[in-house]
Order: structure tokens, then sequence, then C-alpha cells
């Protein structure tokens, strides 16, 4: 069997309010919003996606089969934690404490309906 490619591009993330969900990721994080409809009645898809990611997410009404506030284990890279903290803090986002492991610098947040990020900042290669 010949390798095969695979590409993570759209995680659905569940949330109550798709406007109040929009405004959190595009305002305060400022991650881009690049597609907003309504596909018909009782469906609205909504895709974000994170500065420098190939890959977005997406949330709206009649999209998301889980209980919104119950996604936890998606992890973002990223270049800095204290300075991904500060920007969090500066943007009246709750983020933890660095956490410091062998295997990265750690910051999680929550979105508004309780859905948690984990962000980290891989170690040093050598």
């Amino acid at each position: 069997m010949a390798a095969m490619e695979y590409r993570i591009e759209l995680i659905f993330v569940p949330v109550r309010d798709t406007d109040r969900a929009k405004a959190f990721y595009t305002e305060q994080l400022g991650w881009h919003a690049d597609f907003d409809q309504v596909v018909r009645p009782g469906l609205r898809f909504v895709q974000i996606t994170p500065p420098g990611s190939a890959c977005s997410i997406a949330f709206g009404e009649g999209i998301a089969e889980d209980e919104p506030g119950t996604m936890r284990n998606v992890q973002v890279v990223i270049d800095d934690a204290d300075a991904t903290r500060a920007a969090l803090l500066e943007a009246g986002v709750d983020a933890s404490e660095v956490d410091e492991q062998d295997w990265g610098r750690f910051v999680t947040f929550a979105d508004p309906d309780g859905n948690r990020w984990t962000l980290q900042q891989l170690p040093a290669r050598e």
C-alpha cells in the first residue's frame, strides 16, 4: 500500500451561542473569520482559522452533535508561551499560568462555553 497523506483541516467546536463564540474567537483571540452563512433554516456554518494554522475550527447552529463545552483535547502549537499568555490576558481571556514540562511549556484557556484549549510551546530541538 502506498503511503497516504492525511491533513487535519477542520475541527468542530460545540457552542451554545454562535454569535458569542464568533466574537470570542475573532475579537478576543484575533482569529480570522473565513465563512459565516446560514446554509438553510436551522443550519448556520461558521469557520474560523487561527493565524498561521492550516486547520480551522467550525461551529454554528445545527452542526455539532456534542454538548457545548465538552471539547477538551485540541492542542495548538505556539512560539512563545509567555507572550501568548500575556496577549490572552490583555484580551480579557482567563489563561492559566505557564506549566513547565520536559516536553514543552503549556498555557490553557477556555472559550465562553467551557471548551478547553491547550497551547504548547515546543521544547528547543537539540
